[in-house]
């Protein structure tokens, strides 16, 4: 590991750049680092080792700014399913970062959290577990397809130019309260499926009432594997991949070690907490994120298993200061 280092985080006000900031500046081993924080539409508060810089990746002359000095970047902008932004920010700003990154005399590594959305997750039918050297597969949709192309341009510049970096490729990321509203027949739902189309207003209301926990069924009746990660699980592989010589070009899955079985979601919540449940069909496919590579080279190993990520998000309390706010679905 380095002695000091100067980390660039883009997205640095979302879920992951906040969580990452706040473990880096706790971790002891990091005490000589300092921050940068690429923000675009909101801001950070402010700390001593953390500075703030504001735009968009889109525009290089944000990017050469942003660089100036930076010897570790992590890469977490995004944007979802809006095709008029996507491929400036996805393509052209993650290009104008490699750019800045390759020819920087003070980079050291280009750390990148992607996506299973770019394994088609659980919109296609996967019939082993989920691998790194899996070929991609993009459902449609444009946020799928960013997800193939931050990859593959990621792995385009080892080849070109050796660049040091790693993927950290995440499914669906859990913090706080997420869980619990992935389950709700409200529009206050948290990604998708959207329980209450699928099964329609009045029964989604009958559901809100008794309290019921959805099943998810495949095509065939059978209860759907889904895969999730908790927040925290992911800063952790990302702390682990900083300045890891095991992680030098390397994709990692970064999973819990078993996906989200529905039909176990509903027996603990209907055992532990009395809720109801029902069986709802849906046109998805069961799917297993392996995560053996990323405990294998980077030591890192998941704490959230299913009882802890139900308990933990149903047992979750607001403070009013904390309202819930989604500012994208997934």
């Amino acid at each position: 590991m380095t002695s000091n280092g100067l980390i660039l985080v883009t997205g640095a006000t979302g879920k992951v750049g906040q969580a990452f900031i706040r473990r880096l500046l706790a971790e002891p081993a990091f005490d000589s680092f300092r921050l940068r924080a690429l923000c675009h539409n909101r801001s950070l508060a402010p700390h001593p080792r953390v500075e703030s810089v504001f735009g968009s990746i889109e525009h290089s002359e944000v990017v050469e700014d942003a660089m100036n000095g930076v010897t570790h970047v992590l890469h977490l902008a995004t944007v979802k399913e809006t095709p008029e932004q996507i491929m400036d920010v996805t393509v052209k700003g993650l290009f104008w970062l490699l750019e800045a990154s390759r020819t920087s005399p003070s980079f050291k590594q280009f750390i990148m959290v992607g996506g299973d959305a770019g394994m088609g997750h659980f919109v296609y039918h996967h019939s082993i577990p989920v691998t790194e050297t899996q070929k991609h597969s993009a459902y449609p949709g444009c946020y799928a397809l960013s997800k193939v192309l931050e990859e593959v341009m990621l792995e385009q510049y080892y080849i070109q130019y050796d660049l040091n970096g790693c993927c950290l490729r995440a499914p669906w990321i859990m913090e706080k309260d997420d869980f619990k509203f992935q389950l709700s027949f409200g529009e206050d739902v948290f990604g998708g499926p959207r329980w209450r189309d699928l099964v329609g207003v009045t029964k989604a209301e009958e559901y809100i009432r008794t309290g019921a926990v959805p099943v998810m069924l495949d095509s065939d009746g059978v209860p759907v594997i889904r895969n999730f990660i908790h927040i925290d699980d992911l800063v952790s592989a990302l702390i682990a991949a900083i300045d890891n010589p095991k992680a030098h070009q390397q994709l990692f899955n970064i999973s819990m070690d078993e996906p989200v079985d529905y039909s176990q979601v509903g027996r603990y919540l209907h055992e532990t907490r009395g809720m109801p449940t029902v069986e709802i069909k849906t046109p998805y496919h069961s799917t297993w994120l392996d995560n053996t590579k990323a405990k294998f080279l980077l030591g890192w190993r998941a704490k959230y298993d299913l009882k802890k990520l139900i308990d933990e998000a149903f047992d979750y309390e607001r403070a009013a200061s904390d309202p819930r706010k989604v500012w994208y679905p997934g």
